[in-house]
């Protein structure tokens, strides 16, 4: 090739570049596209040789691809956004389905795109049905007074109305708010109409987040003034309340009954599901929250210390619900069940195969999800379960060589002479702790296989070892060529940080962190798990996103260090008080989600009886332990590395609260640094992603003392020392 030509084809490869510059999609195009076809950010970052980080940034807008990775990400958007498409041009109203048999219930695999806050709309008109805006109201109601809080999206034209809608009545006629501002007229007069207008009219619901999930169900919030105007009680009776359903016999549910609608088996309750048949392989179902009723309990979804929610406007209430939808999911109930919700639909566990021979599609299992329900072991239930019946006495308490106890820290020891010379003691608390120990996490996801007769330890198997730790001496730690002084940190494989004093069950995180600090282990038997994967990146990711884009929105970003995140921190609350309670439900999805993989029976059934959540595909106790087992074995090992920078020792920690003595109020008086004024490398660190620390408060040694003297007893002040910033927060 002469040198001509080579000049000319670097020109035409220049010139391509710049085109592909001026064609890069939105930030929330790009990521909406990655989501839509399944991608994780490690996999585009694989492909195109850069940093998962750096997808990441090119997805927020905060940094844009350069040549010549630019033209393969413009190439791979491009691709994408041809087989997921959006705008109703390239989209048809309604996704064409493949023919599947009638007795086919899983997910059928077609192309929708994630759901967007959709943005406010001039006044239109579509299937007869009149959509005013916010501001053209009827007259004499409240103006809605939401504001956008969220870029706009392109939205899948099926759900152009948003994910979930507030039901509000006002001088005899029904209103629908929707996210943006968005306000429809609903002429249902019954539940029944109500139900009917939503799956025919309301052009509610939001797309999967994963290519072989299934779209969710429109949620409509119903408020007292609704309640009334539909024949439904505003309060229920201490019957109705402790069967948390109507009777069978209440006029609504018989009016339900006849209009040829049904329910789910919890009946018409707080959360209620009200559906038709499937026409072919497309759901007709729609979900009630009857706020009233509580469905939205003020410690998860609102101020539990200044409940906002009861006097909402519908608009302020759509938006702030509709937002935590777009950014985690349509709410399903309670923050936990809604989290457990979240795995399943960034895992579903089917999806739609076409059979070669048949040409017709059957339901297949997906490799890296829970697709069914495995025997238990018994040291990894809960004292109720059935499996534990006629073995041990009632009430008899379990020893760990008995039960699996990976739990959260709750520890706390007397402060030295040399510490009582501090005056303050100062909490740092991490933030989200249990999501940030799930990130990258391996947990098993078939049946247990039971190891016998002193089987090798393996960290690439994850579930529950018996092992004996009484002899590792943690007395002395070596780390980084200095001793620290370990009797003064809680022990790592108990959470009362008491030192093991014989065989027990542990999760593989455990063991393999006593392999990581150089002693030998001899597991004696064992129940693992042989089908593997990180089930819960996803899971983290959506909620870290979600997280810090919420924090972002009220001040408190990435970028900021020391005093300024302090004190972006502490204003946080007064900058949008709407997103601190989204900061709170996103908190409350993450830690409730964890807890839920064990859930325990609440007394619907005697002990020993099979109870509603054993049913559950997600029922793992063995994953919550590894999680939990994860954040305690991860914040001991941040405990040695801050010791060894600075020879600085907790004296309290409860859960994910950390109390240290402090020359002064802040956490910058005592968390160490490099003589470069950076945090200590694999120590704690002010800011705002998951698994970083918050300031949670300080208090005075001299206060601590007397709150000893009173008690009689040296006891864990950790998650008494809140300021008013953090009062009343969760993990």
């Amino acid at each position: 090739m002469s040198t001509d030509e080579n000049e000319l084809f670097s020109a035409v490869d220049a010139l391509l570049e710049q085109v592909a510059q001026d064609e890069l999609p939105a930030p929330a195009e790009r990521r909406r596209l990655r989501e839509a076809a399944g991608l994780s950010q490690e996999q585009i970052a694989k492909v195109l040789q850069a940093r998962r980080e750096a997808v990441g940034n090119w997805e927020t807008g905060r940094t844009e691809p350069r040549p010549p990775k630019r033209a393969a990400y413009a190439r791979l958007l491009e691709g994408l956004a041809a087989r997921f498409p959006t705008s109703a041009t390239d989209a048809p109203a309604t996704a064409p389905a493949p023919v599947v048999p009638e007795s086919f219930t899983g997910p059928v695999e077609e192309p929708a795109p994630a759901a967007a806050v959709p943005p406010s709309r001039p006044t239109t008109e579509t299937s007869g049905t009149t959509r005013p805006s916010a501001t053209s109201r009827r007259p004499g109601a409240k103006k809605a007074v939401a504001k956008p809080t969220a870029p706009a999206a392109v939205l899948d034209p099926r759900f152009e109305n948003g994910p979930l809608a507030v039901i509000d009545c006002e001088d005899g006629k029904v209103s629908a708010y929707c996210v943006g501002g968005l306000v429809l007229d609903v002429p249902a007069k019954t539940i029944p109409a109500l139900v009917d207008w939503t799956l025919t009219e309301g052009r509610l619901g939001q797309s999967r987040l994963h290519r072989h999930g299934r779209d969710a169900d429109p949620i409509l919030i119903l408020t007292a003034a609704a309640l009334e105007r539909f024949g439904l009680p505003v309060t229920l009776s201490e019957e109705e309340r402790n069967a948390s359903r109507l009777p069978d016999g209440h006029k609504v549910v018989k009016q339900i009954g006849r209009a040829g609608l049904q329910m789910s088996q919890r009946g018409f309750g707080p959360w209620a599901r009200i559906f038709r048949d499937p026409e072919g392989s497309r759901r007709r179902c729609v979900q009630l929250c009857i706020l009233p009723w509580d469905a939205l309990e003020a410690r998860e979804w609102d101020n539990k210390n200044n409940p906002q929610l009861p006097t909402m406007h519908p608009a302020d209430l759509a938006q702030y619900l509709g937002l935590y939808a777009a950014r985690v999911i349509t709410p399903r109930g309670t923050t936990a069940t809604t989290g457990l919700e979240l795995m399943t639909a960034l895992r579903p566990p089917t999806r739609a195969e076409k059979d070669e021979a048949t040409g017709e599609f059957k339901r297949a299992f997906n490799d890296d999800a829970l697709t069914q329900l495995y025997p238990v072991v018994e040291c990894e239930v809960p004292d109720e379960h059935p499996i534990l019946k006629g073995k041990f006495a009632r009430h008899h308490m379990r020893t760990p060589a008995e039960m699996l106890m990976e739990e959260p820290y709750d520890w706390c020891r007397p402060l030295t002479d040399e510490e009582c010379t501090n005056p303050y003691l100062v909490v740092v608390d991490l933030n989200m702790s249990f999501a940030a120990a799930a990130n990258s996490l391996t947990v098993g996801l078939n049946g247990p296989t039971h190891l016998e007769n002193n089987p090798t330890f393996d960290p690439a198997l994850p579930g529950s070892w018996l092992v004996d730790l009484s002899h590792v001496d943690l007395s002395r730690i070596r780390i980084n060529g200095r001793t620290i002084d370990g009797s003064r940190l809680p022990s790592p494989f108990t959470p009362t940080g008491e030192h093991p004093t014989g065989p027990a069950w542990y999760a593989t995180p455990t063991v393999q962190y006593a392999v990581e600090l150089g002693f030998d282990v001899a597991p004696i038997e064992a129940h693992v798990r042989t089908q593997t994967s990180r089930y819960l990146d996803a899971w983290y990711k959506r909620l870290r996103d979600a997280y810090v884009d919420t924090m972002a929105d009220m001040g408190v970003t990435t970028d900021l260090t020391g005093q300024e995140f302090l004190d972006a921190m502490a204003r946080r609350k007064q900058v949008d008080p709407t997103m601190a309670l989204l900061e709170t439900a996103i908190k409350a999805t993450a830690k409730g989600a964890i807890g839920k993989l064990r859930q325990r029976s609440r007394g619907q059934v005697p002990w020993y009886e099979p109870y509603p959540a054993l049913e559950r595909w997600t029922w793992r106790p063995d994953i919550r332990a590894a999680v939990l087992a994860s954040q305690r074995t991860g914040l001991h090992r941040k405990l040695v590395k801050t010791a060894a920078a600075a020879r600085l020792y907790p004296v309290a920690i409860g859960t994910d609260a950390i109390v240290y003595p402090s020359p002064g109020p802040s956490p910058l008086d005592v968390l160490p640094t490099t003589p470069e004024g950076k945090p200590v490398p694999g120590g704690f660190r002010l800011g705002v992603s998951p698994g970083m620390v918050k300031h949670q408060g300080t208090q005075t040694v001299l206060w601590a003392e007397q709150q000893f003297e009173e008690r009689g007893e040296v006891f864990n002040v950790s998650n008494l020392i809140k300021t008013d910033q953090s009062a009343g927060e969760g993990e």
